[in-house]
């Protein structure tokens, strides 16, 4: 669209319209038949039974399916092939609960993946409003959803654009774009020609879709409706992102793909060596020996798979999100909610996120002093004291307008709207000096861009006088002279300070406004025009007028830059005024940091901003496409980037980023819908929060997964042990009978391993997290020494495991009962380890009193499965057997050993300063 690189004429003779007829109704429709309707079309979504589907075929979850499959064979052999009807009911309960566990796991990852896509739903919106249209050569209100290329539109004051429209007539017209640009500031609009490559926020002849009317007003022809409009593009980019793998499903992607193939070669082997050890005891392999040996193949692929994983890895995100909301932090995605802990940069919009979004008077000069404002408390206003005289000044001389809709809202200019604010905190408002006190308002001289200032005439009992404001350098050429310290000085003598009063103010990026005053006569007032009037004032002050940084934001950016995250402003504002702001804030250091435009990225190749990204830090004038380019550059450095924003023009790049992250009070609806965090309170703070929040719940994970992957492998190797080094009936027990039975692996997988596990969630973090630099985005879940550790604890508890067992098979013990004394030494040995997963060194440097709903979930787990022995339901259920009262007492507390030994080893060597993470 390149409408404002043409003339005006140009334009009307391209889409066949008239200013003065507009288009004919007939016109209308045939475009709207061909254009469509001023909407946004909603993307294609996958349907909520593909998704279930694709939930049902996990890696992990296939490997069950197999376990489903081969049990049902085994289950119908016994029927049919044995005519062993208990053990063909032992296999369909053994189907059935890896079923269960396989609905139950692709429930969640459903649920988690349903999550709101609203983000054109809400673009929709901004069309659902009534405009003024000139049509058949009249002028009426239609639907803006009725919009069509070539319609004549009216604007002003309070309206909202409803369509990309390039102006054809103004008059002091001014617009707000900060959703599409990012830019706080109005923009006085024209309708003069434009160069081809002039930038989107530069284009002062074009009003673009959901902008709003501040100031004047302004005819303008429509050239895009809908999807062709600059806010229909952003909704493309929008539909083009794919969706992305956070970090942590990334790192548990990779774990599991390693799981799947140890496992499948386990399996594998140990099943072609249960085939060979019968072929050489018996002499022949026998039907009855291969299904025993599918069995024990059963048992140890279930065991081998930590399939609870992806059940408490939700619970125990879902804790995560709980902990952020209490933060007023609001997760969409439960993988994003560890996302943030892994963060390297935050490329953060300017206004409304860093800022206010609310232009504030920041800076001022009254009467010759610059000091605290005071709060004016008494009936009467007197003119004639020259700090009173600014403040009445500010508030009558002043275009904007109350809300029909909310008393407590103003319309019109941002400055003249701080202005108002800041005369209001000293007790000054323009109701109150008209409706109860001697104040009149006689004749307004609006704004005029030409002569930069605006004037009015007010009179006060039988007086009269001038009220002027505007740009400071025409201010002075109109002044006579200055008050100070409640005298008249010579405007002359004081002009050098004025001047470095105004350039100091310009130097902080603050938009300047001088207030002056001058006392008329009544025939001026009423026969004077205003070249005579406004000449020969009296100075009363200046203010300096910025879009202020939010207050909590300074000490947020310096505790996450000690934490190694690093904050990027990324901003349609001006150059300087973002500058400023950063340096304010703490995001750059000194004057000398460049900021990079949006007109030099535009210049760039992508590898050409991806060789100077990591070293900026602030971006003004960008378009929506560079944010994304940014952030992307970024990326291809293997940085997690998380975005925040609250306009349109931010959601393509909280899109594309690793989190996006909405304001929630004065974000849009659509930047709230492309987020993945959103804050609920606007505060910067609740982002410095949210990343600790999200190191902590991934040292919960990291927690959880050392617990469940030790519980596997103590699973796996006992029943390995058994594979390989039983080769002969034990007293009762054949030397095919696995340690341990699948159900039985279920229990612990389910119950006694991962309520534990998802109670570690819940564990406060050790040591200060904002201390430690961001992980790597190429780094393992587990590190190498994390991981030998699994390994040597889980061989441990196998071998205690696989003792027991044996201890059990010579003395003349069944085959139930044995298994059920593994299984309890199983479960105990978990439960006693749970409390060293939790920490980074020992045991004995954590109150295990600290985590109260670890303590429950642990005696929970303990007593269930004991009960689990005594029932006759589960004893037929699971194979379990009923066991004398010191055989309880004997696998409670002897699997503690080795986790108490390993723990006092590793304080012994700690002590020494011998730092050692395997054991």
């Amino acid at each position: 669209m390149s409408e404002y690189a043409i003339r005006l004429s140009d334009v009307i003779e391209k889409f066949s319209s008239s200013i003065k007829t507009g288009l004919t109704s007939l016109e209308a429709d045939q475009r709207k038949s061909e254009y469509g309707l001023n909407v946004i079309e909603k993307e294609k979504k996958a349907s909520a039974f593909k998704i279930f589907i694709q939930s049902l075929s996990e890696p992990i979850t296939l490997i069950l399916w197999a376990a489903v499959f081969l049990t049902f064979l085994s289950s119908a052999y016994d029927f049919f092939g044995r005519s062993d009807l208990g053990h063909a009911l032992s296999s369909v309960y053994e189907a059935i609960a890896i079923t269960i566990i396989i609905f139950v796991n692709a429930g969640l990852n459903f649920f988690q993946k349903m999550k709101a896509r609203k983000s054109l739903d809400a673009l929709r919106k901004i069309s659902d409003r009534q405009v003024q249209v000139i049509r058949d050569g009249k002028r009426r209100r239609i639907s803006a959803l009725y919009l069509v290329p070539g319609d004549i539109v009216e604007a002003k004051m309070g309206d909202f654009i409803e369509a990309d429209i390039r102006w054809l007539q103004t008059s002091e017209l001014q617009v707000v774009e900060s959703h599409l640009t990012g830019e706080s500031t109005p923009i006085l609009k024209n309708n003069r020609k434009l160069a081809k490559d002039t930038q989107l926020a530069e284009r002062k002849n074009m009003g673009f879709s959901g902008s709003t009317v501040v100031n004047g007003t302004g005819i303008g022809i429509v050239v895009a409706t809908g999807p062709n409009t600059e806010i229909g593009k952003i909704a493309g980019l929008l539909q083009k992102q794919d969706f992305k793998q956070t970090p942590i499903e990334k790192s548990i992607h990779q774990l599991t793909k390693k799981i799947m193939l140890m496992a499948a070669f386990v399996v594998g082997f140990s099943f072609i060596y249960d085939l060979f050890k019968q072929y050489f005891n018996e002499g022949s392999i026998t039907v009855n020996g291969v299904f025993e040996n599918i069995s024990s193949a059963i048992a140890l692929s279930v065991g081998a798979i930590p399939d609870a994983l992806p059940v408490v890895l939700s619970i125990v995100l879902t804790i995560g999100a709980r902990i952020m909301a209490k933060n007023k932090g609001l997760v969409k995605s439960l993988a994003s909610v560890e996302t943030l802990g892994s963060t390297n940069f935050i490329a953060s919009d300017k206004t409304g996120t860093l800022t206010k979004n609310e232009m504030t008077v920041t800076n001022f000069f009254i009467n010759g002093a610059s000091d605290k404002i005071n709060k004016i408390d008494r009936q009467f206003f007197d003119i004639n004291d020259p700090y009173q005289a600014f403040f009445i000044s500010s508030v009558l001389n002043n275009e904007i307008e109350l809300s029909k809709e909310n008393v407590n809202s103003k319309i019109g200019n941002p400055t003249d709207i701080a202005l108002a604010d800041f005369s209001l905190r000293s007790g000054f408002s323009k109701k109150n000096l008209l409706d109860k006190h001697d104040f009149k308002i006689i004749k307004v001289f609006p704004f005029d861009s030409k002569r930069k200032m605006m004037s009015t005439i007010i009179q006060v009992e039988d007086k009269y006088y001038l009220l002027a404001k505007g740009a400071p350098d025409i201010l002075a050429k109109k002044a006579n002279d200055i008050f100070v310290q409640g005298k008249k000085v010579d405007f002359t003598v004081f002009k050098n300070d004025f001047d470095r009063l105004v350039s100091g103010y310009a130097k902080q990026a603050l938009r300047t406004i001088a207030i002056a005053i001058s006392e008329i006569t009544g025939q001026e007032a009423v026969k004077a025009d205003q070249l005579q009037l406004e000449n020969k004032l009296t100075l009363l002050g200046l203010v300096g007028i910025i879009d202020p940084p939010r207050e909590e934001v300074r000490k947020s950016i310096a505790t996450l830059k000690r934490a190694s995250v690093k904050v990027v402003m990324i901003t349609g504002d001006h150059a300087d005024t973002a500058k400023a702001i950063a340096k304010n804030l703490g995001i750059i250091d000194d004057d000398s940091k460049t900021v990079v435009t949006g007109k030099e990225i535009e210049s760039m190749s992508d590898q050409q901003l991806k060789d100077i990204v990591l070293d900026k830090r602030v971006y003004a004038r960008v378009s929506p496409d560079h944010k994304q380019r940014i952030v992307k550059a970024l990326q291809a450095h293997s940085q997690i980037v998380a975005m925040t924003g609250d306009g349109v023009n931010d959601a393509p790049a909280l899109r594309s980023a690793d989190i996006g992250i909405s304001m929630g009070i004065n974000g849009t609806e659509v930047t709230k819908d492309s987020a993945d965090l959103i804050l609920l309170d606007d505060k910067f703070t609740t982002i410095e929060k949210s990343v600790e929040s999200g190191r902590m719940i991934f040292a919960n994970i990291r927690n959880f997964i050392r617990q469940e992957l030790t519980t596997n492998v103590a699973e796996v190797m006992s029943i390995l042990l058994g594979t390989f080094l039983i080769t002969s009936p034990i007293g009762n027990i054949s030397e095919l009978t696995p340690t341990l039975t699948t159900l039985m692996i279920l229990w612990v997988n389910m119950i006694s391993d991962s309520l534990p596990s998802f109670a570690l969630g819940y564990d406060k973090a050790q040591g200060d997290l904002m201390n430690e630099k961001p992980r790597k985005i190429d780094a393992p879940i587990l590190s190498k020494n994390l991981l030998f550790r699994v390994f040597v604890r889980g061989s441990i508890m196998a071998v205690t495991v696989f003792a027991a067992y044996i201890w059990a098979a010579a003395s003349g013990m069944s085959a139930s009962q044995a298994q059920t004394i593994a299984f309890l030494t199983l479960v105990f040995g978990q439960l006693w380890h749970v409390f060293d997963a939790r920490s980074n060194s020992t045991l004995f440097r954590r109150n295990p009193f600290s985590n109260p709903l670890l303590i429950a979930t642990v005696l929970f787990a303990a007593l269930s499965s004991i009960f689990v022995t005594i029932s006759p339901f589960f004893n037929q259920f699971m194979g379990t057997s009923p066991l004398s009262f010191s055989i309880y007492l004997a696998v409670a507390f002897l699997p503690a050993l080795p986790t108490f030994a390993l723990s006092i080893i590793k304080e012994i060597l700690l002590s020494k300063k011998i730092k050692i993470d395997f054991i």
